[in-house]
């Protein structure tokens, strides 16, 4: 089996519940350490009985739980107000994509939490996608996007889903012309890169400034780390305790984002129309042959391959990137397949211990929890979603022909 840096990573996450637990209960017993912290997975006592001692916002620090920081486009693409109105524009254009039709926005819909609120999402005319459509809420601060982590950069992203035969279906030069025979779009080129455009990929670098502009505001989490204990409630935080102890959530959702930036296995199950609809069926195995995966894969494959589709090694079969947890109350359907429409679902999911796969991931067992517990982290996941980020559809340049 090949050696990869990712699994000590995984290796590493597992010591960090060991690690965040010792801590707390360091913290909480007030620094004595003459004897060893004792470490058990007895659930959290309910704050009725008077046992209960809620984590501080300094404790949540410590633990690495921060709030957002300023985003750092790349180099090549610094931000200007300007870019990003240019890609605001060019978000919502429908003329980005081969049929007119389709924009970036119809997939990452502001209302939506910036997703579709489809479990799979629909695809380009005559197609049907394979995977659940992300949020691009706070997606600046990813350094891996998309499930696979095939793009390293939001214009690289932004690229791919303008080329893409199931998103967007254009080709780059026939973007660059359209662009070209709107006289708005020409200036605001000439005045944000220069003259001699507009050009395919300073398109996908202006929609990647204007979505870093896409950010969580207000969670009520963010307000706790900022010093209002009351911006939780009794419920939430026992669940943020039960969160980064007993129930072990800590270990791959951690950082700003609630997320380790890394791949693990989860044996989500396979919605039913996945395997069933002949056109999504096509879509999967396009996505597979274009991907260039073995023939006995192409032909076996039953089940969204995942970060394979990236490395073609065996044990990345079934990984996917750990989703940020920011903004859970706006992003419904929740995995890579939208297999579960509510957080409630999630939970269940875990505290099964998972589902089934040949690279499930070591950090994954059943955790027992009760139904109050199940109510405290569910209380817990609602304090990371804040205020929606809406932004007005903007009126699109028109077309005119250039004398």
């Amino acid at each position: 089996m090949p050696i990869r840096s990712r699994w000590i990573a995984l290796g590493a996450a597992a010591g960090i519940t060991v690690v965040v637990i010792a801590v707390i209960a360091v913290i909480l017993s007030g620094g004595d350490d003459s004897s060893a912290p004792t470490v058990t997975a007895s659930p959290t006592p309910s704050s009725a009985d008077g046992s209960f001692v809620p984590l501080t916002a300094f404790q949540a620090r410590v633990l690495g739980f921060d709030l957002l920081d300023e985003v750092e486009l790349p180099e090549d693409n610094p931000f200007t107000e300007a870019k990003s109105e240019l890609g605001r524009l060019l978000f919502f254009d429908p003329r980005l994509s081969g049929n007119s039709a389709v924009s970036c926005a119809s997939c990452h819909q502001p209302a939506q939490g910036w997703g579709d609120g489809l479990s799979l999402s629909f695809g380009y005319a005559g197609s049907v996608h394979w995977r659940n459509t992300p949020t691009v809420i706070n997606s600046a601060f990813h350094p891996k996007l998309d499930w696979d982590g095939k793009a390293l950069r939001l214009d690289i992203q932004a690229q791919g889903a303008m080329k893409g035969a199931v998103a967007m279906n254009m080709d780059p030069v026939m973007v660059e012309e359209r662009l070209r025979q709107i006289p708005d779009y020409v200036k605001r080129f000439d005045d944000v890169f220069g003259p001699g455009g507009p050009w395919f990929t300073d398109a996908s670098r202006a929609i990647a400034a204007f979505q870093s502009t896409i950010l969580s505001t207000n969670a009520p989490f963010d307000r706790f780390l900022e010093g209002d204990e009351a911006a939780l409630s009794e419920s939430a935080q026992r669940g943020f305790k039960l969160f980064t102890t007993t129930a072990g959530c800590s270990a791959c959702h951690r950082g700003r984002l609630f997320t380790d930036e890394d791949f693990h296995g989860l044996g989500v199950p396979v919605p039913e129309d996945f395997s069933t609809d002949p056109i999504r069926e096509i879509t999967f195995r396009y996505q597979l042959h274009a991907r260039g995966v073995s023939e006995d894969v192409y032909r076996s494959a039953t089940d969204d391959p995942g970060l394979y589709l990236v490395t073609k090694i065996e044990t990345d079969f079934g990984q996917f990137r750990t989703p940020m947890l920011r903004e859970l109350g706006q992003t419904a359907p929740y995995m890579h397949n939208g297999a579960f429409a509510t957080l409630e679902e999630v939970i269940d999911f875990y505290d099964a211990g998972g589902g089934e796969s040949p690279n499930l991931d070591p950090l994954i067992s059943p955790l027992g929890l009760t139904e109050q517990e199940k109510a405290d982290l569910l209380a817990f996941l609602h304090s990371l979603t804040g205020d929606p980020v809406l932004v007005e559809e903007p009126e699109l340049p028109p077309y005119e022909v250039i004398e």
